[in-house]
């Protein structure tokens, strides 16, 4: 059995994305990884080319300005990437660049991709999420943060990423997976407010034309965080490869968890989750199989 991590990144420096940790976090899981690189302004290639793991094989893609709807630039980038992996990989993992891997599941994942090896009805491995918010301290724990993702798929060039790159889907139709006891730690909310506000600002340009986004772009330079719905404290620890980068966080972020901000119905759906672990009327973007 052999697999291929792949993933695609512009801009990392710029952005201040752990595309660095995301890569190191799956290196152990995966026999090559396969990284997209962008057309940057910055230091990115320099940035990966850092790495120096003889598994890593870079390549090079021009970003089209013109894919702006609804992110499809970065589902067309991220096909780019999938291509690239040769036939003789059976699965391949996907990492975005805020995402990274507890190193305590790397069993977990090699034994679910085994396990499932020879059953062609799984298509993908169904990951579960946390998604950090402001400083490393606060996850959320709302709807407004989806649970689940797939992250790994069979290495079937006939699978696609989906709209922006979320997901992925097969000739257009939801793929089938298997849920897997593992975790993908998502840091792309932890950011000081000035470094968050610079890389929402780049992010719009993905999605809409620079005109169209003219009041945000001249507006503040400083996120507030305090625009949640809902957050828990995190209680669990990091994966070892975001040590150094959690070490220097220069900013401070307090943030009142008492508050919950719902509507009426969205605080009912809240309260009805925690207390019965079922989320109604969720969208997903896969299929389960039993």
């Amino acid at each position: 059995m052999k697999i291929a991590g792949f993933t695609i990144i512009k801009n990392a420096v710029l952005n201040d994305y752990p595309i660095v940790e995301a890569i190191q976090s799956i290196l152990p899981v995966v026999d090559e990884m396969f990284v997209l690189i962008g057309d940057c302004t910055d230091g990115t290639i320099e940035l990966i080319e850092s790495i120096q793991s003889p598994k890593i094989k870079i390549h090079h893609s021009v970003w089209d300005p013109q894919l702006r709807s609804g992110g499809s630039v970065l589902a067309e980038e991220t096909n780019k990437a999938l291509q690239l992996i040769p036939a003789e990989f059976d699965w391949a993992f996907y990492i975005q660049g805020d995402e990274v891997v507890h190193e305590q599941y790397h069993a977990t994942i090699r034994r679910a991709c085994e396990t499932y090896l020879q059953d062609q009805r799984v298509e993908g491995l169904l990951f579960k999420y946390l998604h950090f918010y402001g400083t490393y301290d606060y996850v959320g724990d709302s709807r407004t943060w989806y649970r689940n993702e797939v992250r790994v798929i069979r290495n079937d060039k006939s699978i696609q990423a989906y709209k922006d790159a979320q997901g992925f889907r097969k000739q257009g139709n939801k793929i089938k997976v298997k849920p897997i006891d593992a975790y993908v730690y998502h840091y792309g909310w932890v950011k000081s407010p000035v470094q968050m506000m610079k890389k929402q600002k780049e992010f719009s340009k993905l999605f809409h034309a620079p005109e169209k986004l003219e009041n945000f772009l001249n507006g503040p330079d400083f996120f507030d965080f305090s625009q949640f719905d809902s957050l828990e404290k995190f209680t669990g620890t990091h994966p070892n490869v975001m040590t150094n980068r959690i070490l220097k966080q220069n900013w401070k972020v307090e943030l009142d968890l008492s508050k919950k901000k719902f509507d009426l119905k969205d605080k009912i759906l809240y309260y009805f989750e925690k207390a019965t672990g079922f989320r109604p009327f969720d969208f997903t973007n896969y299929k389960v199989l039993k």
